[in-house]
């Protein structure tokens, strides 16, 4: 599969804030859509790891992921983010295992075996030294996604809540699919058909936006396309319009 024009290099460590890296990964079908792969990696203040949504291991990349630090948490953010991390646990054996909702049982229904040590909740846990806070998003009766806040970076960290697909880096014939589904760049949001499954817990949706506007965020980074550097409440509350406009 081509590789995502404008994602180079792949499988590479880069540096966005002082000790939080992302690492873009290769394409992987989805719905039979092509969807480029991106994982955050944080060093927490004692020294350890902190994997969000694992990409596929890739030999390089292991070599940076060592020499960064020892790999102490992996992290599977929603329902549908988790199929590398089975991998990664072999790899990483002493790493513990973070999962949104939802997780352990749709592995379990698609025969992928993973080990689920902790279920994400909302708060700051100690283990991860007290500096990234995960809010889980209520309100939707199929998407089950946590977020996260790196305090000292001012960072968020979204999966699928926010898909911002670019133009360049997907294939022609994609482009009016994903205008369709609402998750093109400059505007991209939450895919339409996941926004309707928030149909009766809206206010509760809701609730968890505001508290990432309210986190004051400078950036926020996403799992697919163009992630934000800059203006990042604006971004918040432009994706997010669909929840923040009151019925």
């Amino acid at each position: 599969m081509s590789r995502p024009t404008g994602y180079e290099p792949l499988n590479t460590l880069k540096p966005v804030a002082p000790d939080l890296w992302i690492v873009d990964g290769p394409i992987i079908r989805f719905y039979g859509l092509p969807f480029p792969t991106r994982m955050t990696v944080i060093r927490l203040p004692e020294g350890g790891l902190w994997v969000h949504s694992p990409i596929a291991p890739d030999p390089g990349l292991m070599a940076e992921i060592q020499a960064l630090g020892p790999v102490a948490h992996l992290v599977a953010p929603n329902w549908i983010h988790y199929a590398s991390v089975g991998a990664w646990q072999g790899l990483f054996p002493q790493a513990r295992t973070w999962a949104a909702p939802g997780v352990a049982e749709r592995a379990a229904s698609r025969d992928v075996a993973i080990r689920v040590d902790e279920t994400v909740g909302d708060g700051a846990p100690d283990d991860w030294g007290g500096g990234i806070e995960a809010r889980v998003v209520p309100g939707s009766s199929v998407h089950h996604e946590a977020v996260f806040f790196h305090r000292a970076s001012k960072t968020l960290i979204l999966t699928d809540l926010i898909e911002n697909f670019e133009r360049r880096a997907v294939p022609v014939w994609v482009v009016p699919v994903l205008m369709m589904a609402g998750n093109l760049d400059p505007d991209g949001g939450a895919p339409r058909d996941m926004r309707a499954t928030f149909r009766k817990g809206r206010a509760a949706a809701r609730s968890a936006v505001e508290w990432m506007i309210a986190q004051q965020p400078e950036r926020v980074v996403l799992a697919h396309g163009r992630w934000y550097e800059r203006d990042a409440v604006a971004e918040l509350r432009r994706a997010f319009r669909w929840l923040l406009d009151r019925d």
